[in-house]
């Protein structure tokens, strides 16, 4: 007798529909499954077998062939194990065949016949909405990863047995419910208010994190730049429901989701090591995974001591910074991962680290300070918007009792002009000013004739490329957003001119 029920892969980010064909034939007993499985799969006939004796049915003692179709389409890990079972259940009449129409079925089944959780269920989840598929049957613990994609019934499985009660009607199973997103509540990061000094820097991030602008920061060592860094998360505006999906998917399909969380409400601040690898970064493998820049979407990418990652490592973020996805590209095809990220960087002028400080004297050559800062590219600081120097705070500012500004009126500001920009965009895809292309600039970056005179005479002086330009009248659009303006005037040109890079040396 031949069963079917359908599964689902993960092929990058999406899933794809997987049949599971499920054949049963007189000869000697054996379980074969064909269709281009890998060892985890290959793996499934044990945990089959033994967790359909451990729930009390019969595997049936005959030549059972399993076909996992499309066969041109690698699958991979243990997700096929309960369609698997279902179907010999099915084959050998234990489960009559009609109770999984329109139905997609994943789970790793234990020896015990309980239901271990899998990665990617929520893109599973949005597949099979969009195909039209009425029910999703899933590990209990993923049942609520699962709800968060409306129109769709989520069976919550414990078990293959009450499985098994439940399509034969003895001990129905009761969907799990979908829930209403909620913001998170949860005040993450340095409070800005603890940090003396840096005010002008303060504001560089506040500019950055109300538009989505990448920015590095310079100054000598132990002037506050990480600690400004990892304060960023405590001003950025709180996810909105779809950038809480995008970021919740990505962290599905790298089964780096939270125990006991089904959603990811905060904004993601990824700050990898100076000594990852090219694949660590933007993802990689024989089957590509996301890296640290897919990570990091809808968040921050924080590189501390940016000149000692590898030239190589960071020259592959020219085309993320520029496009917002990264293509991995492999002999048995492509993958497209999102990487609309934040970028805070944190460098020393020099190997000493004093280049230019007043206090301390450099101990570094001319061709050492020139060769510290060539590790970066000019193409690379060109794709980075704001450009801030960070300098020694004084003993005054430092033994000061007075708290600066706290985040929550920075957050209040950013919130602001984010709700502006969401308005202005609302008919397409983007969520901030630094989304922009040419065509959007066109239309909401226009100059009046004194700040066209502005950025002509900064066009010549500075040397502006046509993306510094671009960059340029994206940053001021956020800056007269924060402002509260409609229109662009030349002081808020004025602000976004002054953050584009000077020569250090």
């Amino acid at each position: 007798m031949l069963a079917k029920v359908q599964s689902c892969a993960i092929v990058g980010l999406e899933g794809a529909i997987i049949e599971v064909e499920v054949d049963t034939s007189r000869g000697l007993p054996s379980f074969t499954i064909v269709g281009l499985p890998d060892t985890a799969v290959q793996e499934s006939r044990e945990r089959v077998q033994a967790a359909v004796k451990n729930a009390g049915l019969v595997f049936p003692r005959q030549r059972v062939t399993v076909n996992l179709a499309p066969a041109s389409l690698r699958k991979e890990g243990p997700a096929y194990d309960l369609p698997i079972a279902l179907g010999a259940l099915i084959a050998s009449e234990q489960i009559p065949p009609d109770l999984l129409q329109d139905s997609l079925a994943v789970g790793e089944l234990s020896l015990d016949g309980s239901l271990r959780h899998v990665r990617g269920v929520l893109p599973m989840a949005a597949l099979a909405r969009e195909k039209g598929i009425k029910r999703i049957l899933v590990p209990q613990i993923n049942a609520a990863e699962a709800a968060l994609i409306p129109e769709i019934e989520v069976i919550p499985v414990e078990s293959l047995t009450k499985l098994v009660n439940h399509l034969s009607g003895i001990d129905p199973i009761q969907p799990f419910e979908h829930t209403e997103f909620k913001q998170s509540a949860e005040y993450i990061g340095t409070d800005y208010r603890e940090v003396k000094g840096q005010e002008h820097v303060k504001r560089a991030l506040e500019v950055a994190a109300a538009g989505g602008h990448n920015i590095l920061m310079i100054g000598p060592p132990g002037a506050g730049k990480t600690l400004l860094a990892r304060g960023l998360p405590s001003i950025l505006p709180k996810m909105v429901f779809e950038e809480a999906l995008d970021v919740t998917r990505v962290y599905s399909v790298a089964d780096r989701l939270p125990d006991d969380t089904s959603i990811i409400r905060t904004r993601p601040f990824r700050s990898p090591h100076h000594t990852i690898s090219h694949a660590g970064l933007v993802g990689g493998g024989t089957w590509p995974r996301p890296g640290e820049i897919t990570l990091a979407h809808r968040g921050v990418l924080f590189l501390d001591e940016f000149p000692e990652f590898g030239m190589r490592v960071l020259e592959v973020l020219r085309q993320p910074l520029e496009d917002k996805v990264v293509t991995i590209s492999r002999a048995k095809g492509s993958y497209t991962f999102p990487a609309n990220f934040m970028l805070v960087g944190a460098m020393n002028p020099c190997p000493c680290g004093y280049h230019g400080d007043p206090v301390k004297e450099c101990t570094c050559t001319t061709a050492m300070v020139t060769r510290y800062q060539k590790r970066i590219s000019g193409p690379l600081l060109d794709r980075i918007d704001i450009h801030a120097e960070v300098p020694r705070v004084d003993f005054d500012k430092l033994s000061d009792d007075r708290l600066g500004e706290p985040s929550e009126a920075i957050q209040a500001r950013v919130e602001a002009a984010r709700d502006r920009q969401r308005k202005r965009f609302a008919e397409t895809r983007m969520l901030c000013n630094a989304d922009m292309g040419p065509g959007e600039i066109r239309t909401y970056c226009e100059l009046d004739p004194p700040g066209k005179s502005l950025v002509r005479q900064a066009m010549v002086q500075l040397q502006l490329s046509a993306r510094a330009f671009h960059r340029v009248l994206k940053l001021a659009r956020t800056i007269a957003d924060l402002a509260g303006d409609e229109a662009i005037t030349a002081s808020h040109l004025a602000e976004a001119l002054q953050y584009r890079p000077r020569r250090m040396i």
